[in-house]
């Protein structure tokens, strides 16, 4: 090709960014801004999928500017009608929002970080225009994300962001891992997802607690936080004291728990637990609750982050 290398299409998952620090190392693809795969020595922290995928089942993608379901895909807000497009037919849903398959844009990049950048125009699903940006770092105390929404219109904009990472600890089945989540309280599907106590219920992980056979799709509430601020959810192996946490910060009021018993493809049934920081419940563009309220020019950040090891 005229002494040119030929120039090859990036893979599904869009381009590649690579970062480490130590024995930590991440991939992150531009489809996305997904966090592919994480790794701290020569083991897997998340349950990630190969750049010749493209990302199954919500893996470490952002789910902006709603995160979870939205029923019927409709809402009203600031005198506009929105219908997104029902992408969960099966529940008559519009889910995780509007930004998992756009090519996000690298701004800055050294070997322990990358930030990435995307642009949401208004349109018929979202009629407000938001500037999105994402930091993936790593350090000596594990991987930092953090996010970064402004609102770049003329309309006070609703807003929501979630995150969808799988976590593992390299075990057959997540039935034999002890969960501890910091939440008092479930949403209940059942009672227009009204706040219940977990307390006396199958859903209480306030204690670390073997998994077993519960199955769990499920958002979690009232998140009990340490000095810092943050709360701490941990899986942990009781066999071999293999641990990964996920902390967030005062920016995520919730999470969604999931043990992965419907994922697409069998084999990785119960393998790991999705836990989902979310900064508002389901629905939230249709009920207003704890829903970000951007006014022109303003933005909203927050972090969460993972911490891999051994024992305590």
């Amino acid at each position: 090709m005229n002494g040119q290398e030929e120039r090859r299409p990036p893979p599904p998952s869009g381009r590649q960014f690579a970062i480490a620090d130590g024995s930590s190392r991440a991939q992150i693809s531009s489809m996305g801004a997904t966090l592919r795969t994480y790794q701290v020595g020569e083991r897997d922290v998340l349950d990630g999928f190969r750049t010749g995928e493209r990302a199954t089942d919500g893996r470490g993608q952002v789910l902006a500017p709603w995160p979870n379901r939205l029923t019927d895909g409709s809402y009203r807000y600031g005198g506009h009608d929105c219908q997104a497009p029902l992408n969960e037919v099966s529940r008559h849903d519009a889910i995780h929002g509007l930004v998992r398959w756009l090519d996000w844009s690298p701004v800055t990049r050294d070997p322990a970080s990358v930030a990435l950048s995307c642009t949401v125009r208004p349109q018929p699903g979202y009629e407000w225009h938001l500037e999105l940006g994402i930091e993936y770092r790593l350090g000596p105390t594990g991987l930092a994300v953090r996010f970064r929404a402004t609102n770049v219109g003329a309309e006070r904009a609703p807003f929501g962001v979630g995150f969808h990472p799988y976590l593992t600890v390299g075990a057959d089945a997540v039935d034999t891992l002890e969960l501890t989540l910091p939440a008092t309280a479930y949403l209940d599907p059942a009672a227009a997802l009204a706040p219940e106590p977990v307390a006396a219920t199958d859903l209480d992980f306030t204690r670390p607690r073997l998994i077993g056979s519960t199955q769990l799709d499920t958002a979690f509430a009232g998140l009990v936080r340490e000095d810092d601020g943050r709360a701490l959810a941990r899986l942990e192996d009781p066999a071999d004291g293999r641990f990964v946490e996920l902390w967030v910060d005062g920016g995520f009021r919730y999470l969604m728990v999931y043990t992965a018993d419907l994922v697409g493809r069998p084999e990785r049934r119960r393998k790991a637990v999705a836990v989902e920081p979310m900064t508002c419940p389901p629905d939230a563009f249709r009920t207003g609750t704890d829903l970000v309220e951007l006014e022109p020019g303003e933005s909203w950040q927050g972090s969460w982050g993972l911490r891999a090891g051994t024992g305590t």
